[in-house]
Order: structure tokens, then sequence, then C-alpha cells
């Protein structure tokens, strides 16, 4: 519950906003109290008349208000909340965020505040997809703010489809509560996972990929946040929620993974669960290939970056605590002890996932844990289960790294 939390909405301008008007609502159900501003281009999809009247006072939407700022309204505002949520946050207002602006009272505040920041975003799939906005994203993250989605699905423009959609009124809502009742033994600490499989283009419509739901890199993302840590989830295709209270940067790639582990980093503790594909096409054709009798098309493949070995081997910005996975098929614990040698990570968790053993899209996982002291070799459990515990021996570690 969220009883008596200060929440500062800023409504961006983009037709998602009318969305806020149900976040207001949702919060409030919660016992929280919220405080709303408008920007200028969020006055077109919703008015302050009807936000105010929602939260309760009025909305604010002007910098140089004097009935306001007579008092330094902008810096009031900053301080006088437990968190801030931006919903819908337009590509202009995370490049305004990120740059550091403060040109309008949105802005201002953002800038003026000492507080947690959520940011929902909120905009096409190529303004959400563009390598500028991508880098905004990635510096928000690096400031430390919090990232819940954006989801996939129909955008307004009608036949525009793809990530860019707003999370719904109730995702936020979970994510505000777990940044709110964030305490734990990871509390203070920045962790990187990555998760899901990555799909490598053949042409438009065929990829190479690996079998990988994702289900035990979202758990054990998941259960750092229940702990406390500040996570950025780096996720492959899946079809999973995005786990609440953390940020997620959604990838097709394993080019694409790599740029977003070095954007994410420096972070205390790296866990990196996801099935990377080991090659790519050559020269993906820009056209799907076509069948032709008698004739069979060449894939020549060209090897992939090691994302774990070039973060495990770096010198400087090597997170403290760098943990790898080992997906086997045979002679488990013999191919794992060889990973880590040859990747450099200082823990594996590797696990068997021939066809019989159900672990690759299944719902439990029996895993075992090689690191420089040994082999430990857990029971079956579900991958939940085995998310908790891995936490559990991650914030263990890094306390023994303080004494």
């Amino acid at each position: 519950m969220l009883q008596s939390t200060r929440i500062l909405l800023i409504i961006g301008g983009g037709i998602a906003a009318y969305k806020s008007l149900d976040l207001i609502r949702r919060l409030q159900e919660r016992g929280a109290q919220v405080r709303c501003i408008l920007t200028a281009a969020a006055q077109h999809f919703v008015t302050p008349l009807a936000v105010g009247a929602l939260a309760g006072e009025r909305a604010y939407t002007d910098l140089f208000d004097p009935q306001s700022e007579f008092d330094v309204g902008h810096i009031r505002l900053a301080r006088d909340s437990d968190l801030i949520v931006v919903a819908p946050a337009t590509a202009d207002l995370l490049a305004k965020l990120a740059g550091g602006h403060a040109d309008d009272l949105a802005t201002a505040v953002l800038l003026a505040t000492d507080q947690p920041i959520l940011v929902a975003p909120a905009m096409n799939p190529q303004m959400w997809a563009a390598k500028a906005t991508q880098r905004n994203v990635a510096q928000l993250m690096a400031d430390g703010a919090r990232i819940v989605g954006p989801n996939a699905g129909e955008m307004a423009e009608r036949g525009e489809a793809g990530i860019g959609r707003m999370a719904e009124p109730l995702e936020i809502v979970a994510a505000v509560e777990a940044i709110m009742r964030r305490t734990g033994p990871l509390t203070g600490k920045r962790m990187l996972v990555t998760s899901g499989p990555t799909h490598e283009p053949i042409d438009p419509v065929r990829f190479i990929a690996n079998r990988s739901s994702g289900k035990q890199g979202h758990a054990i993302a998941a259960a750092a946040a229940a702990a406390g840590a500040d996570v950025v989830l780096v996720s492959g295709p899946v079809n999973l929620p995005d786990p609440p209270g953390l940020s997620v940067v959604k990838i097709e790639t394993a080019r694409q993974m790599l740029e977003a582990v070095d954007q994410a980093l420096p972070v205390d503790v790296a866990v990196f669960a996801a099935a990377v594909a080991d090659w790519r096409a050559q020269r993906p054709s820009e056209t799907k290939v076509k069948k032709q009798p008698g004739r069979t098309p060449t894939l020549a493949l060209t090897e992939n970056p090691d994302i774990l070995s070039t973060i495990a081997h770096r010198s400087a910005g090597r997170p403290r605590l760098v943990i790898g996975f080992a997906a086997e098929t045979d002679h488990v614990i013999a191919n794992a002890k060889a990973k880590l040698a040859k990747k450099g990570c200082d823990w594996i968790v590797a696990n068997d996932v021939s066809p019989g053993t159900g672990i690759m899209g299944g719902d439990a996982n029996t895993i075992h844990l090689i690191s420089a002291a040994g082999v430990e070799s857990w029971p079956p459990q579900s991958k939940d289960d085995v998310a908790r515990a891995l936490v559990e021996r991650i914030a263990t570690a890094l306390e023994d790294t303080k004494r």
C-alpha cells in the first residue's frame, strides 16, 4: 500500500496522457496523495481542470505562475514528494531530462529533486528505437531513474505497432509500490541482469535463436529488486511481463545486448542469464530468401560478441561480482568449470537443459553453483526459489568483500 505516500505526477504531451487520469485514481485507491504537473503539450490531450478534479487540488502548469512562485514553488514541488512519476514520458521530455534542461515547470522540478524518479515512456516505435532516445534512456538509468515499459502493441496511429505503448496504470502502480517498499540486503546496490534469447536475423522473417523463455533471468531481476537493489534488466524477446520496480531495456540481437550492457554500467553485480546466440548471419538478406527447387541456400555465419567474457575481463569498471550461466546437455559440471576458467567470471550457474529435464521453458530448475571455492549442487526447486536463493548468496558475497 501507499498510505500517505506523496507522489508528484508529471503528465507529458502524448496521446497516452488520457491514461494518467486512471493512474491518479489507482494511486489514490492505495492511499497515495497525488499532485500533478501538466506540460504545455499535455494540455492538448487532458485539461488541468480534469486532472485537478481527480487529484483533489489544482494542477500545476506554469513555471512562472505568480500564485505559486512567490515561495519558489518549483523547488517546493520538487522537495514535497516521496517519488516523482513521469507518465507519459515523451521522447522530448526524456531528452530534456537526460540533458538537464529546466525550461518549464516539469523539467525544473525534475532537475531540482533529490527524490526517486520513475519514468513511463510512450511514443511511436521508431522514436523509441532511435539511437538518440536509447542514449537518453541509458543516461537516465545511469543517473538513477527507474523505467517502466514501454510495452509492445498497437499505436494510436493507424497501422503502427511495436514497442512504444505506455505501461498500463496498474503496471505503473506496481512499480511505484516496489520502489517505495525497497529495503533489503541489496539496498544501495546496483545490479544488471540479462535474460531471454537473442534473435539474429537471417532475412526479414527468419532468425537464429536459442530456446530460452527468460523465466529464470526475469525471476532473478525481480528477486534482486525485492531485496532492495536498483536493477537494470536487459531482455531479449520474451513472452513475459516486465517485473515491477526496475528498469527494463528490450533488445533483439547480441550486439544490441552488449551495447545495452555497456550503457548500464557501472554496477556492483552483473548476472548474465541470457541465452545469447553464438553466431549470426554474416550478411542478412534484406528480402525474404525464396525456396527454389533443387537449390539449398548457403548461410554464412560469423561469431557474435562474447558478452560475459567481455565484461568479466575488463580491467576498469568491472562489476565486483560477475555471474554467468551454463546451459549444458552433457558433462554439465565439467563444462561449467571450463567455462568459469575461460570466461573469467566469478561464478557459473550451471544446469542440464536436455529435452527430458523440462528446464528450458519450464518453471523449475536444478542448478550447480560453480566458483573457485568448488561446486554446490542445489536441490530441484522453482525458478523463483532459485532466484531468491541466488540473490541471498549475492548479498552475502558482497557483505563478505567489505570485511
